[in-house]
């Protein structure tokens, strides 16, 4: 990459942040404002598809001053496509986080690389339990 880096337009971002995954919420995307998800881990892979809930983590980025704020939260994805920020079972705390620190390690190389942005955890951010 040239030693300018490109402007972060949305459509921009959209299309960088698309790339990284797990999953970009990006109907749900406005201008500054980006929404992701990860299904991390299956509750009951014996029900049909459409019963079945995950336990996983969703992200909130939100644009402050030069930077993105990220806001973690955790919880079970139920059947009717909602988040519950609800306390993750001890036998998957370990895979959730592993998706969560590396789509956070992406992120934060991606927006560097590519943007020359700063992400930051916010507050009240669920740290990688």
């Amino acid at each position: 990459m040239s030693d300018t880096t490109k402007s972060p337009t949305h459509y921009r971002l959209l299309s960088t942040l698309r790339a990284i995954g797990p999953y970009l919420r990006e109907s749900q995307c406005v201008d500054g404002s980006y929404l992701f998800d990860c299904l991390s881990v299956c509750v009951n892979d014996k029900k049909s598809p459409e019963k079945r809930e995950f336990w996983g983590w969703w992200l909130e980025l939100e644009q402050q001053g030069n930077g993105y704020q990220a806001r973690y939260r955790s919880g079970l994805y139920d059947t009717t496509g909602e988040w519950l920020d609800e306390k993750l079972p001890q036998n998957v705390v370990k895979d959730v986080n592993h998706t969560q620190e590396a789509f956070h390690q992406k992120l934060i190389e991606t927006m560097q690389t590519e943007f020359g942005l700063q992400v930051h955890l916010h507050e009240d951010s669920v740290e990688f339990v």
